[in-house]
């Protein structure tokens, strides 16, 4: 049980990084960002070349990781968001063509055999008689310094506010004076170094494939959905949520750990659209 309770808690911190991001999007810009899974991708590659092929220090890995990310949201919005404004259901298809491209790009640089990402902290810890490596460890603290860190920046910034006011209603902050492209633009750049560092600690957890960016992605939109849009502390909790439960599950039938998450969006769709947390459409 022990086991079970820490393996939670680390996979939820983790988890909830990787949706941080798809939510700042899916609250502000009202698109699934389905590209948002190529952000964790390329993140845990650049990480990969810089640290284990170049031989750079693990920190310049994970900051040039997270630059690249930020930078790949700004091109996604200038090239793609911007001239495709207004056209959600445009926007959502061109980021899923553009994360296949992403992943074809990847094998054709990288080849399409997975790689093992080796630890950012090697070494194992016993709590009690359970065991947790280091480096799961040290990525949950890193996911929860960034969450906390976002959080006071949209609480306790004007840009954050701004992003806030946009989330809420575009056309009355753009009367308030804020300028809705320029915010849009700040998210999608934010949601890309998010997913970027989110996808150095998701390949240090699993393993590094071209395919990686499947999987965080039909995660976070459980996430999102199920905690209500534009609803961090709903983000955080479903989170936990859905972290305890596939290890739950996992330890029962790793087969049906990704069933049960499926199942959860569903009745939640059917039960409560607007999610547990999240405000009603008007």
């Amino acid at each position: 049980m022990l086991q079970i309770i820490i393996q939670g808690l680390l996979l939820s911190g983790l988890y909830a990084l990787i949706a941080m991001g798809f939510m700042l999007i899916f609250s502000i810009g009202r698109t699934l960002n389905l590209a948002y899974g190529a952000y964790i991708m390329v993140g845990g590659y650049i990480y990969f070349w810089l640290s284990q092929q170049l031989g750079m220090p693990k920190i310049i890995g994970f900051v040039g990781a997270v630059a690249v990310g930020a930078f790949m949201g700004l091109l996604k919005h200038r090239l793609i968001v911007k001239p495709l404004k207004g056209d959600a259901v445009a926007v959502e298809i061109s980021t899923l063509i553009l994360a296949v491209v992403m992943q074809s790009v990847v094998v054709l640089l990288f080849g399409d055999a997975s790689k093992i990402l080796l630890p950012i902290i090697p070494g194992v810890v016993t709590w009690s008689g359970a065991q947790v490596t280091y480096n799961i460890l040290a990525a949950t603290v890193m996911s929860w310094i960034i969450i906390l860190s976002l959080y006071a920046f949209v609480r306790g910034t004007h840009t954050g506010r701004a992003m806030q006011a946009v989330s809420m209603d575009p056309k009355g902050a753009a009367i308030s004076g804020v300028d809705p492209d320029r915010i849009n633009m700040i998210t999608w750049a934010i949601s890309g170094g998010l997913g970027a560092a989110g996808g150095v600690f998701f390949a240090s957890y699993t393993q590094l494939s071209p395919s990686m960016w499947v999987a965080p992605v039909i995660i976070s939109v459980a996430i999102v959905i199920v905690g209500g849009i534009g609803s961090i502390m709903g983000t955080l909790i479903v989170a936990h949520i859905i972290g305890f439960m596939e290890i739950i599950v996992s330890q029962w039938s790793p087969e049906l750990r990704g069933v049960v998450t499926m199942l959860l969006i569903i009745g939640v769709l059917i039960l409560r659209p607007q999610g547990l947390f999240g405000r009603e459409e008007h």
